[in-house]
């Protein structure tokens, strides 16, 4: 198993998928390893993008696509559909560039839910991964057949959470 690379998913309704994905290319970096990570359904600013772009020789990481249409209860656009699948291609593109030892897709279980691309289509991405690259996807709601087809899968469960007692997202810990 000498450099084979696995697929991994980090789900469930608790806190800390991304967390765990960003730490893995952070870790990575450490090692002299580059990542590419894409961030779907993430258009705002998070705290974690000013810190990685410092690892800038190690990391790369670009956002595709935002969220409103989830906070407007409504299903997306087709234009925001095609801004998804255009991030997607791209990082097909990354990951068969020979350029990057871990592809990250941040919300794209979720993003499926969403129906910004179907199970199938994910499942074509993991097929098409080379044996050199780690795959790492991150969400909510991962489909049994994505999470067949994964070498690792963790899932977050909330057991307890302060978003109950009223507390928003609060920036440097959720956003």
């Amino acid at each position: 198993m000498e450099g084979k690379r696995f697929v991994q998913v980090y789900t469930g309704n608790g806190k800390g998928k991304t967390t765990a994905a960003i730490g893995q290319a952070v870790r990575a970096a450490g090692a002299g390893l580059k990542t590419y990570i894409i961030q779907f359904m993430k258009e705002y600013p998070y705290s974690e993008i000013k810190p990685l772009a410092l690892l800038n020789e190690f990391i790369t990481l670009e956002q595709w696509g935002g969220d409103d249409f989830v906070l407007k209860r409504e299903m997306p656009s087709e234009k925001e559909i095609a801004k998804a699948k255009e991030g997607l291609e791209r990082a097909r593109l990354k990951m068969l560039s020979g350029e990057y030892d871990i592809i990250i897709l941040d919300e794209v279980l979720v993003s499926i839910y969403f129906k910004l691309f179907t199970a199938e289509e994910i499942l074509g991405f993991i097929h098409a991964r080379p044996f050199n690259v780690e795959l790492i996807l991150t969400g909510r709601y991962c489909p049994k057949e994505i999470s067949d087809a994964a070498d690792l899968v963790t899932e977050m469960n909330e057991i307890k959470h302060y978003y109950t007692l009223g507390v928003t997202s609060r920036k440097g810990f959720e956003s």
